[in-house]
């Protein structure tokens, strides 16, 4: 046996040469006079300035605590990549400090287009922590825990809830959903509600068929012989209508002992018929009351649904006497002599909840406050002496933070929908439904006729050949307010103005960027389309998402934040599309001090404008007529 001990221990010598000791700061090879503007370029400029390569860098960076890899540094470096996590921020830090460069000098050079990951704290939900990472500045980890308390409190207070009482309000009572859920063939899903797999909330065949009933006899274009009414409910105001009347009878069928506090009532009892009965109109009216703690105008809106339905020749339910005999005794609501008199007496019946909803609708109205403030989240905006002025700021830092196309393609494309978005709202001052329904016709098709648009209901985004110039063509068919005198049976058209760079952004949308957000998806074939993802194949826009959207863009580039330095006007809040007809209306009422004038910005009639907008007016009717008068001084 070989004695092992007797062997000399051969020890392995290192082959190669020896790696270049590390320095602290290495000497620049040249006087940089001209600086890249973006991170990649500046990256490789400093490295090449230093004579580092990838490997050399990254055995510094991690001798000096950093954590990443010599692949990340080299993806950076060609552009591939960007630093997206609180780790990756500090190895550019780190490099800063290396090469001696003036503070966030790569840093600042960082197009913020995607959220930094990993900044939300433990224990917060994916959902809330992705929301949160847009918000939060980079170096929240590094903050004490009392700087990151107060950080958190104020993003989910300013940008994330709403800030105002009844943000706070309905984001707390919408935790508890109680609202019968309807077949879309019956209330079309007008804000994408639908709850799936809430077996406990789907109405019973009874309650479905009568809510159909009553929207086809409303919606139709003719009405059925026999049958008469007094207007006609259009696609959007049916779904609302329906949502209104389904949360009403959610109300009846919730338990008393749950979270909504209901009445208990079982869901296959509930008909159309018991609203005839004064007591269910009396109980909902004071639930709400009781939830909410004061009564509002939509607790007045809904009794004066219940006078329509119950009117005399034209109330469908007055025209409905077939109810009568699905109408059973509730305990505690409605008695076994209340049932069998209504049933003998249909008619009696109607006149009296009638008579009832009329009276207490004029009651609540005395006493109603106001919980949801249109003006409150835009208030700093509407304050303004130019509040067109004030908002337009919030398209200036799109603009500031837009990401190359050329190596963000995806983001580069949302953000210039987001500025096109605000663009096309503040020239235009159409509604929610038409500025998400308005069709798009390159300048290489032929324009959609004007009949053809009244027949869809909606506008079109066209190029005018004989005004050089993109127009904007709704027939007043598509509006809400049709009969209005202000469209006089006319269409609604107007040349869109070439400033700022306008018609650039529309070619560049409608050429390059509308193509990247659909990426191969359905086209919807109007102006606005949703990005295509995984999770989201559908690139039409609805309600919901369409106001989800407008809101999004508010929170990511309207609302001023402090601790990051971004956003653009202190004091603003998340609201959605609606609201910049008010800052068009209000702007041209503190211009001018006419109620017509602003009438005409917004598609409606002076006395709408006089009763919406006329707080913002008499403060500046004394600063109108002081300009006037202060001119003899000058």
């Amino acid at each position: 046996m070989p004695d092992f001990s007797s062997i000399a221990t051969k020890v392995k010598r290192p082959r190669g040469r020896p790696p270049i000791p590390i320095v602290e700061h290495p000497s620049p090879l040249w006087e940089a006079e001209a600086h890249p503007i973006d991170f990649h370029g500046a990256l490789d400029m400093q490295m090449r300035r230093h004579g580092e390569p990838a490997h050399r860098l990254h055995r510094a960076v991690k001798a000096a605590g950093g954590l990443t890899d010599r692949k990340t540094i080299s993806d950076w470096r060609r552009g591939i990549k960007t630093p997206q996590t609180p780790a990756s921020l500090k190895v550019v830090e780190l490099i800063e400090r290396r090469y001696r460069l003036p503070e966030r000098y790569l840093r600042s050079r960082l197009n913020r287009n995607r959220a930094i990951a990993g900044l939300a704290p433990d224990g917060v939900e994916p959902s809330e922590s992705r929301r949160l990472a847009w918000h939060l500045p980079d170096d929240f980890r590094a903050r004490s825990i009392r700087e990151r308390n107060e950080i958190l409190a104020w993003v989910r207070t300013n940008v994330l809830s709403g800030g105002t009482a009844y943000s706070r309000y309905h984001a707390e009572v919408s935790k508890h959903r109680f609202s019968l859920r309807f077949k879309e063939d019956v209330i079309p899903q007008r804000r994408g509600r639908g709850r799936k797999g809430c077996v406990e909330l789907v109405a019973p065949p009874q309650l479905q068929e009568e809510m159909a009933t009553l929207i086809r006899f409303k919606s139709a274009t003719l009405t059925d012989i026999g049958y008469q009414r007094s207007g006609v409910w259009g696609e959007e105001t049916a779904a609302q209508r329906g949502e209104h009347l389904a949360l009403l009878f959610g109300s009846l069928a919730a338990p008393s002992s749950g979270p909504a506090k209901g009445f208990g009532a079982s869901a296959d009892d509930l008909s159309f018929a018991h609203l005839v009965c004064p007591g269910v109109w009396d109980w909902y009216v004071q639930w709400r009351e009781r939830r909410r703690g004061f009564f509002t105008g939509w607790e007045a809106e809904m009794l004066l649904l219940a006078a329509a339905l119950t009117r005399e020749k034209t109330g469908w339910l007055r025209q409905s006497p077939w109810l009568a005999d699905r109408l059973v005794p509730i305990r505690g609501l409605v008695t076994a002599d209340q049932a069998a008199e209504a049933r003998a007496d249909w008619d009696a019946a109607c006149a009296r909840v009638h008579a009832h909803a009329l009276q207490r609708a004029k009651e609540i109205t005395r006493v109603a406050r106001i919980h949801r403030d249109p003006f409150e989240p835009l208030l700093p905006i509407l304050e303004s002496a130019s509040p067109v002025g004030e908002y337009r700021k919030i398209t200036a830092e799109i603009l500031k933070r837009m990401p190359d196309a050329r190596r963000y393609p995806r983001s580069a494309a949302e953000s210039v929908r987001s500025l096109l978005m605000l663009r096309l709202g503040l020239h235009l001052g159409l509604r929610q439904k038409n500025l998400r329904q308005m069709l798009l016709c390159p300048k290489d098709r032929s324009p959609t006729t004007e009949r053809e648009l009244e027949r869809l209901k909606c506008g079109e985004l066209r190029w005018s050949d004989r005004d050089a110039a993109w127009e904007v063509l709704v027939p007043c068919a598509a509006f809400k307010n049709a009969g209005s005198a202000y469209f006089a049976k006319r269409p609604f058209r107007l040349l869109l103005p070439n400033l700022d760079g306008l018609y650039e952004w529309i070619d560049a949308y409608v050429t390059t960027h509308r193509r990247v957000l659909l990426a191969g998806a359905n086209d919807p074939g109007t102006v606005f389309v949703k990005t295509r993802k995984r999770t989201s194949t559908d690139a039409a826009y609805n309600q919901t998402t369409f106001y989800e959207a407008w809101r999004l863009i508010i929170q990511r580039y309207g609302i001023y934040n402090p601790y990051t330095g971004r956003g653009a006007i202190p004091g603003l809040l998340p609201h959605g599309p609606h609201s910049v007809r008010d800052v068009l209306a209000t702007h041209v009422l503190k211009t001018t001090g006419s109620y017509e004038q602003a009438s005409y910005a917004i598609q409606d009639t002076p006395a709408t404008v006089q009763a919406h907008y006329g707080r913002f007016l008499p403060q500046d009717k004394a600063a109108l007529a002081a300009s006037v008068l202060n001119k003899v001084w000058a």
